[in-house]
C-alpha cells in the first residue's frame, strides 16, 4: 500500500479511537445522574454496569473471528454505528434491571469496535514498522477528555437524555465521514508473525503453547489495566461527589484528569518503549498507577485526589496498548481478541467487585484494589521481561 494511503488509514482509524473515547466518556460522566433517575444502590449500579462489560466480553471473541472473514474495517464501521445508537438509550431507563439490559448493548458494541480497530491498527503498525499503537490510544483517552470536559460542561445545563441524544447524532456524522475512507482502503498485508524474543529456544512461536501462554499474560496485563480504567470511568465521579462533595462539574473533571493524564502518556509513548522496551514500560507503569491510585483514593481533599487520578493516568497509559499489540503481532485478530476479552474481563470484574465493596466497606476503601492490580502488572512486567522484550 502506498505511504500516502497508509497516513489516509491512519488518519481515519484515529478518529474512530477518539470517537470512541468521546461517547464513552459522555456517558460515564452521566453516570451519578442515571443512578439517581433509576433509584439504585451502589450494588445495584454495580451489577447494572456490569451489562457494559458483560457484553463487551461476550463479542469480542465473535468479532475476531467476523474480522477474520470480513475484514477489520468494515466490522469497525458497523460496530461503531450500533455504539453511536445506543450511547441515547441509557436515559431512557427508570430501574437498574432495565439500565443493565441496555447497556448490554452499548457494551456488546463498544467491545466490537474495540477488538476491530485494534485489530486494524495492529496490521498499519506492522505495515509501517513503527511502534505506534500508542498514539492511537492517545486518541481514545484525548477524545475521553474531550467528552468527560464537555459533559462536565453541559451537566448543569442539558438533561441526561439530551446530553447523549447530541453525543449519539456526533458519532453518527464521524462514523459517515472517517467510515466512507476506512472501507475504501483494503488492510495492509503485514509481514509474517514473528515469535517472541527467546521463543525459539523455549518453542513460544505464536500457535504453540508458549506463544498462546504469553498471549494470555499479555491478556492478564490488559485485564488489571482495564479494571482501573473501568473503575476510574465508572467509580471516579461518584466517588468525588459523594465522599468529598465535589461540585457536578468537579466530579466530571476527575476523570477529564485521568483521561488527559493518560493522553499524555500515550503521546510520549512510542518514544518510551523506543527507550525502555515493553517490559520495563510495564513494571515503571504499574507502580506509578499503584502509587497514584492510592493517593487518589485515599486523598482527604479533592485537589489531591484529582492529582491522585492523573497520576494513575500517567501509569496506565500505555499498559493495555503493550499488551494488545504484542498480542497482536503473536497471532493476529485472534491475538487482540484474547488480549481484548481478559482485559475487559477486569471490567466486568470491577464494576460488581467496587459496587459491593463500597457496600461492604467503602467507595474509597473498594477503589484501593485498582492499585492492588496495578501493582500486579508491574510484577507480571517483571516476571515475563524476557518474553516481552524490546
Amino acid at each position: 500500500m502506498p505511504g500516502r494511503s497508509l497516513v489516509t488509514l491512519r488518519a481515519a482509524i484515529t478518529a474512530f479511537f477518539a470517537l470512541d473515547g468521546f461517547l464513552f466518556a459522555g456517558w460515564v460522566v452521566r453516570i451519578p445522574d442515571i443512578k439517581h433517575q433509576t433509584h439504585a444502590s451502589a450494588g445495584a449500579l454495580g451489577l447494572a454496569l456490569l451489562g457494559v462489560s458483560a457484553g463487551a466480553v461476550l463479542t469480542m471473541t465473535l468479532t475476531g473471528r467476523l474480522c477474520r472473514r470480513y475484514g477489520s474495517h468494515p466490522v469497525t464501521v458497523v460496530c461503531m454505528v450500533v455504539l453511536a445508537l445506543s450511547v441515547a438509550l441509557p436515559p431512557l431507563t427508570r430501574s437498574a434491571p432495565v439500565l443493565g439490559a441496555v447497556l448490554l448493548l452499548f457494551g456488546a458494541a463498544y467491545g466490537g469496535v474495540n477488538v476491530a480497530f485494534n485489530s486494524a491498527v495492529v496490521d498499519l503498525v506492522a505495515a509501517l514498522r513503527k511502534p505506534i499503537m500508542p498514539s492511537f490510544h492517545a486518541a481514545f483517552s484525548l477524545g475521553g477528555m474531550v467528552g468527560a470536559g464537555l459533559g462536565g460542561l453541559v451537566a448543569g445545563v442539558l438533561s441526561p437524555a439530551r446530553h447523549l441524544l447530541a453525543l449519539s447524532v456526533i458519532g453518527l456524522l464521524v462514523t459517515a465521514v472517517a467510515g466512507r475512507i476506512l472501507l475504501r482502503h483494503e488492510p495492509p498485508v503485514p509481514p509474517e508473525r514473528t515469535p517472541a524474543p527467546g521463543a525459539e529456544q523455549g518453542g513460544g512461536a505464536a500457535g504453540s503453547p508458549g506463544g498462546r501462554g504469553l498471549v494470555v499474560v499479555l491478556g492478564l496485563v490488559a485485564l488489571c489495566t482495564a479494571y482501573g480504567e473501568g473503575a476510574m470511568a465508572d467509580w471516579g465521579a461518584l466517588h468525588l461527589q459523594q465522599d468529598l462533595a465535589a461540585s457536578p462539574g468537579t466530579a466530571a473533571a476527575g476523570y477529564a484528569c485521568f483521561a488527559l493524564a493518560m493522553t499524555v502518556g500515550r503521546l510520549t509513548g512510542s518514544a518510551l518503549l523506543g527507550r525502555l522496551g515493553r517490559a520495563r514500560t510495564v513494571i515503571a507503569g504499574g507502580t506509578v498507577a499503584a502509587a497514584g491510585m492510592l493517593l487518589g483514593s485515599l486523598a482527604p481533599s479533592v485537589g489531591a485526589a484529582l492529582a491522585g487520578f492523573a497520576v494513575t493516568g500517567l501509569g496506565l497509559a500505555n499498559l493495555f496498548p503493550v499488551a494488545v499489540e504484542r498480542a497482536g503481532a503473536l497471532a493476529g485478530p485472534s491475538g487482540v481478541a484474547v488480549a481484548s476479552t481478559l482485559g475487559y474481563g477486569g471490567m466486568l470484574l470491577g464494576p460488581p467487585a467496587i459496587g459491593f465493596m463500597a457496600d461492604w466497606f467503602s467507595l474509597p476503601a473498594a477503589l484501593t484494589s485498582v492499585a492492588a492490580l496495578a501493582a500486579v502488572a508491574a510484577v507480571i512486567g517483571v516476571t515475563t521481561r524476557r518474553a516481552l522484550g524490546r
